[in-house]
């Protein structure tokens, strides 16, 4: 193909997919097609992109090779909106409906096959047991029928057609036995029942991790206004919805608001909260000529900014792209279980066939080749394969919610045994993410530390501002008490003006010193001190000063390291783990985290949407990445390394997107959620591994005439049993013992 060939790309919404084999499938027939250069299809969000080279290929072509697979497919909606999101995101009210009537149904079949079991009085007329299977088989079981019929026409098998022939030749058989009057022989409608109804067990939890999935690009979402307050031609302001903001519409940004577009400010001064953004823990100076972000929260400035995005496609919008993309490349142990029933299926139905026909034709014994091809469909059913991962997993989150470790999905446990580098981000992570009193330098005589502090946290009783608060709590801390506030006046992006005890105040940055004159020679000097040495870097210094007098001193804060960071780094590396620090900040800021807590290899100042491509580089040398972080800004990250790690303390689009959470934002749970993670994981594939062997072992038997159905639908229950007991036991594991 010319390398100058245009690319298209094109974004379909997708509905009738049911498990990661569906997606797999789609994507395997768009990929098909002449001049399609790469398709993607996305289990989570139900959608499927693809690149065409030239115009070889339209969208109605797309659409229509979807259709011809069996599923359904138009344009993306592509609004941008939380509020338009698809409700199907949040719950699959259908599953949990079907699941209900298994149960209720099915429980009745299952007392009377353990009461034959334990000798207790308790049976059912063949008839009753007829009206209690059907609604069961029938309603219940319809989406394995409906799954089974779209995968056969696409000439492929999944688990749904094991599910549905197993179940039907039982329903069916023990029907033909109640109808002419011989259930005295025998009927398997409890095996049938007990195999739809676990097996919808594990639909629905599937179903509730997709949602999770999903979740994350909700969230995202919320966190843009529908709407923005823009300035007209004639100078009158109107509300319009965000999606008709153009580049260089000049958009209007409260006090408190979160800016709807990235812009640049053409007036006013503030404080801007980008934390949500840039993971930066302190709010920012913004004025005339500066860029702003879409998605930051403004403070106490009115702003004016023309917007250098149109509505919907900013730095935020681009962060939901990255996180959709890197959720799509995902591949989750669930998936092994459809590939393997690819092979499967077909080798199972070949061999009940071969059964029947083997029985019939050499044997003579057609009803005995009947039952034997039945016993074979029944003990074949994946229903110890379908519950292999699901049950793991409960009781592994179990495990792990009560130390405080929350484990999303399987996806997470899939590449945590694999592990060989841990990344992490700085603020919020390995730092408190929030400023705090680090340092105090008094240059007034007649002052000490705690009458400077007591000064400044007078003053600041009046403010709201992020590093006013933290200088209100290292006075609480200290037990000062503060004066009252006899005036106060807050100044936009510089600081306050502030009355206490009878003297006049400045306090804020270096630009509000040097606009009221204030700043001299020895002042510039100590603060250049406070911010910029090794141990300080990172500090933000509070300038204290008479209205009409000198500097009285300065207050240096910092976002301080959390407890146990450098005790977990030290866990990771006797692990033989790698671990990188990884953050927007300046390079000072942190090279100077890194050497408290024992990280030697350090990336620093790198944006936002940068950060998901440091992983990827890192995957590319051969590493297999966790992503450890807190904010928004690490979204892309957390979806993009082979196990997102979120604190608990971070954003929901953090904890949304990582398949581990962190739930008391401790480090030092992230050496726990390891070893559990990583022993869930072998649980399930231990599990994986009884099932199969159970199917290679039991399948010749049922073939041979040595199981009948009913022993066969017992077998089936014992293999299921066998898996549960299995992931129950994970609880006695060394991992769930520390």
């Amino acid at each position: 193909m010319d390398a100058r060939t245009p690319t298209t790309t094109y974004e379909l919404d997708i509905t009738g997919m049911t498990c990661a084999a569906c997606s797999a499938r789609i994507e395997k027939v768009l990929n098909r097609r002449t001049g399609v250069t790469n398709a993607s299809v996305n289990l989570a969000t139900e959608t499927a992109r693809v690149d065409v080279a030239g115009d070889s290929v339209t969208l109605d072509d797309l659409i229509g090779a979807v259709r011809k697979a069996g599923y359904d497919a138009g344009p993306r909606r592509d609004d941008w909106t939380a509020a338009d999101l698809d409700t199907s995101w949040r719950s699959d009210r259908r599953g949990l409906f079907d699941l209900a009537v298994a149960v209720v149904f099915t429980l009745p079949l299952l007392a009377e096959m353990v009461a034959m079991w334990t000798g207790l009085p308790f049976h059912l007329s063949p008839w009753l047991a007829l009206a209690l299977a059907t609604p069961v088989q029938v309603v219940s079981g319809a989406r394995f029928y409906r799954g089974a019929w779209t995968s056969l026409k696409a000439g492929a098998g999944n688990m749904d057609v094991l599910v549905a022939l197993g179940t039907t030749a039982a329903y069916a058989f023990s029907v033909w036995r109640v109808v002419t009057g011989t259930a005295d022989q025998g009927l398997y409608f409890e095996g049938a029942a007990v195999v739809i109804t676990l097996v919808l067990l594990g639909k629905v939890l599937e179903a509730r991790a997709k949602g999770s999935a999903a979740a994350a690009i909700r969230t995202l979402m919320t966190l843009r206004p529908d709407v923005a307050r823009i300035e007209r031609d004639d100078g009158a302001t109107a509300e319009v919805p965000l999606r008709e903001v153009m580049v260089g519409t000049v958009v209007l940004v409260r006090p408190g608001e979160r800016v709807p577009v990235d812009g640049e400010i053409v007036s006013g001064d503030s404080q801007l909260d980008e934390s949500l953004i840039t993971g930066e823990s302190l709010p920012v100076a913004r004025g005339p000529g500066d860029a702003v972000i879409g998605g930051a929260v403004n403070g106490d400035g009115l702003l004016r900014l023309r917007a250098t995005s149109a509505g919907g496609q900013g730095v935020l919008t681009r962060i939901i792209r990255m996180v959709e993309d890197a959720q799509a490349s995902k591949a989750p142990v669930q998936r092994l279980v459809d590939r393997v029933a690819a092979v499967f299926v077909p080798v199972i139905v070949a061999i009940a066939a071969t059964t029947f026909l083997l029985w019939w034709l050499v044997g003579g014994a057609p009803e005995t080749g009947f039952v034997a091809a039945v016993s074979v469909l029944v003990i074949a059913c994946p229903c110890a394969l379908g519950l292999a991962t699901p049950t793991a997993i409960m009781v592994g989150t179990g495990l792990a919610a009560r130390r405080g470790v929350l484990i999303k999905d399987a996806a997470a446990l899939e590449g945590a045994h694999r592990i060989d580098t841990v990344v992490f981000d700085k603020t919020g992570t390995i730092t408190e993410g929030r400023p705090a009193l680090d340092a105090v330098a008094v240059l007034a005589p007649d002052l000490d530390e705690d009458a400077l502090v007591t000064l400044a946290a007078s003053a600041q009783q009046g403010s709201e501002h992020v590093l006013g608060r933290a200088i209100l709590e290292a006075a609480d801390t200290r037990g000062l008490d503060l004066s009252p506030l006899e005036s106060f006046e807050a100044l936009p992006g510089r600081g306050v003006s502030a009355t206490v005890g009878g003297r006049s105040l400045l306090i804020g940055s270096r630009r509000l010193m040097v606009e009221r004159e204030r700043a001299d020679a020895a002042s510039e000097a100590r603060a250049r001190d406070l911010a910029n040495n090794r141990e300080g870097a990172g500090r933000t210094v509070v300038w204290v000063a008479e209205a009409d007098g000198p500097v009285l001193g300065l207050i240096a804060l910092a976002d301080p390291v959390k407890d146990g960071a450098a005790e977990t780094v030290k866990a990771l590396k006797a692990r033989g783990l790698t671990p990188v620090l990884l953050t927007g900040d300046s390079r000072a800021a942190a090279e100077s985290v890194a050497a408290r807590v024992g990280i030697d290899d350090v990336r620093a100042e790198v944006l936002p949407a940068d950060k998901a491509e440091v992983v990827r580089s890192l995957q590319a040398e051969g590493r297999t990445v966790a992503m450890v972080g807190d904010g928004i800004n690490d979204a892309p990250a957390l979806a993009a390394a082979d196990v997102g790690i979120a604190m608990g303390s971070g954003t929901d689009v953090a904890m949304q997107t990582a398949g581990l959470t962190l739930m008391r934002g401790d480090p030092r749970l992230l050496d726990t959620a390891l070893g559990l993670s990583r022993a869930t994981y072998d649980r399930i594939r231990l599990n994986l591994m009884w099932a199969f062997l159970y199917n290679v072992a039991a399948v010749p038997a049922a073939a041979l005439g040595y199981l009948s159905p009913a022993i066969a639908g017992a077998a089936m229950a014992f293999s299921s049993v066998s898996v549960v007991t299995s992931s129950l036991l994970l609880r006695l594991s060394p991992a769930a013992r520390r």
